[in-house]
């Protein structure tokens, strides 16, 4: 049963999309259909209220309706091939033009969460935020040593909104799981459940300053990429202080053109800064959308906002290094196998016929433009035809998806003419030559020298010791004779209690039937009920037993 919050929560919805005259979207949605009707009770059907063109109508019921829906918007903002222009304008503004908290507020979750006043703790801070987003807003500051920082402010009360948000999303994932035939392949409750465990994290500033001080230590000499520093002693779980960098703006493709900054070295940096966090530290940035990113005039990217990260198993990593290379290669026969293996498509899938759709699906985009290719259109074509393999998504791989998705719209905007392909395949297939060839294999054995030399000295006498007990018939084996037996023991007994179990099992739905049909079968013999209750009762003994035999 949907909790009654949920309820007035998903009527909240509804209301929003009507004020700022979307009635459409309500009346399209499958729950509404039957109502379509009575829209001409709308307020806006009579009103005509002029809410503005739909790109801001859009923008503005999103940030009505709280930060999850921002986060929303914020990803389809990256993603101009796949909108309309006047809608990806807007979803733009998103992304650090949320409205912002009054800065008394902020100021005074600042000194609850230092135990001290801001004047003590810092000598100067604005109440006036510079960005505002969806989780937190950013204050400028000064520490009493001069150097300047910002304060991240944790919004107020946004915790039980996004947790609200997100039981409404089990809910609608449930829903969808069991009318929609699809839901298989897309687990949407795992897919919700992932999605709370990363929002609920980056409530917690202080893990993101864990983050940005992990990242910063992976890129602390690189020529790509900047991580500010975080101050330890003024980060909490609700506010964060780190050092205050001073960039350009990676969507303000005009300004960076004014700077004269070089956007082909910035579009070709990005993508090996991301392979470079998936492949080498299995530790990526992942919410890499343009409000995230600034540049220099030399082309160095500066990240901020740390509150999503993500990682791989090993096993993950090399699924995904060897399937880009494979695809990269045109190995569609490869690419094939991996799927059926990393469990993509169902494992009694023919090879041959996997291979075949996915020839079919990535020929055409090879040796183009980014500009020419939509990698989400790519990735959609693919699960549709996996859809013939009953294919599934899988859920851990979501955030490195987005991430990548991501980098493609930053790529699409800095340097239309990058290949996407031809930047990652140098680092992928150095990458995985390091990992799985014999240089790799001297580099591991290399690292065990140290525990093998140790144990060195020993191996004579061991070697003597096991051949010479094998000549004299003494070699031990860790269970003794009354070991075995009891092991012997313990499998008959569990034979017997399975043969009760089913036996009793057998009993009790025979005498089931028999109480049903009592009256209805023609064949039925006399007094069948006391039959049934007598099968009933030997079925429940033999269960019993089975569950009590030692």
């Amino acid at each position: 049963m949907i909790h009654p919050r949920l309820i007035g929560r998903l009527i909240r919805i509804n209301w929003v999309l009507v004020n700022h005259g979307l009635d459409e979207i309500v009346l399209r949605t499958h729950l509404f259909r039957p109502l379509r009707f009575v829209a001409v009770l709308s307020p806006n059907f009579w009103r005509k209220k002029d809410h503005g063109p739909r790109g801001i109508r859009i923008r503005r019921a999103l940030e009505d309706l709280g930060p999850i829906f921002v986060k929303f918007g914020q990803a389809l903002s990256t993603r101009r091939d796949l909108l309309p222009d006047d809608i990806a304008e807007e979803l733009v503004k998103l992304q650090d033009k949320v409205p912002p908290f009054p800065g008394t507020e902020a100021r005074a979750i600042i000194e609850q969460q230092l135990g001290q006043s801001v004047s003590a703790a810092f000598a100067e801070f604005d109440e006036t935020p510079l960005a505002s987003a969806s989780v937190a807003q950013v204050h400028p500051a000064v520490l009493m040593n001069g150097e300047k920082v910002i304060i991240k402010v944790l919004r107020p009360d946004v915790k039980k909104r996004i947790r609200s948000d997100v039981a409404l999303l089990y809910v609608l994932a449930d829903f969808t799981q069991r009318f929609w035939g699809d839901a298989k392949r897309l687990r949407p409750v795992e897919i919700v459940a992932e999605f709370e465990r990363t929002i609920l994290d980056e409530l917690d500033l202080a893990r993101e300053a864990g983050n940005a001080a992990e990242l910063r230590r992976n890129f602390e000499d690189s020529e790509m990429i900047y991580i500010p520093k975080i101050y330890w002693d003024w980060t909490r779980e609700k506010i964060l202080v780190m050092e205050r960098i001073y960039g350009i703006p990676v969507g303000e493709i005009e300004q960076l053109k004014e700077q004269k900054v070089n956007l082909k070295l910035m579009a070709h940096r990005g993508v090996e800064i991301f392979f470079t966090q998936v492949f080498r530290d299995n530790f990526f940035h992942a919410d890499m959308h343009p409000g995230n990113i600034f540049v220099t005039p030399e082309a160095k990217y500066i990240a901020v906002d740390f509150g999503i990260v993500g990682s791989l198993t090993s096993l993950d990593q090399h699924y995904l290094a060897e399937n880009f290379i494979a695809f990269f290669n045109r190995n569609y026969r490869r690419v094939a196998e991996l799927h059926i293996e990393s469990g993509w498509v169902a494992k009694d899938a023919r090879v041959e016929d996997v291979e075949s759709v996915i020839r079919t699906v990535c020929e055409p985009i090879f040796e183009k433009p980014i500009s020419e290719i939509s990698f989400g259109n790519l990735l959609l074509r693919l699960f549709q035809a996996a859809r013939r393999f009953d294919g599934q998504i899988q859920p851990q791989l979501v955030l490195f998806q987005k991430t990548l998705l991501n980098i493609e719209g930053l790529g699409m905007e800095l340097y239309p003419q990058l290949n996407l392909w031809d930047t990652a395949k140098p680092f992928l297939e150095k990458w995985y030559k390091e990992r799985v060839g014999i240089k790799a294999t001297f580099d591991r054995i290399r690292e065990q020298l140290p525990d093998i030399s140790e144990k060195l000295p020993e191996m004579p006498d061991l070697a003597y010791r096991a051949l010479a007990n094998a000549a004299n018939g003494k070699l031990s084996s860790p269970y003794q004779p009354e070991d075995l037996q009891r092991i012997e023991n313990q499998l008959q007994t569990n034979h017997r209690r399975t043969v009760a179990a089913i036996s009793g099992s057998a009993f009790i739905i025979s005498a089931s039937i028999i109480f049903a049909l009592d009256g209805y079968a023609p064949l039925m013999i006399y007094n069948a009920p006391y039959l049934s209750w007598i099968m009933g009762g030997i079925g429940i003994m033999l269960v019993y037993g089975a569950w009590r035999a030692d």
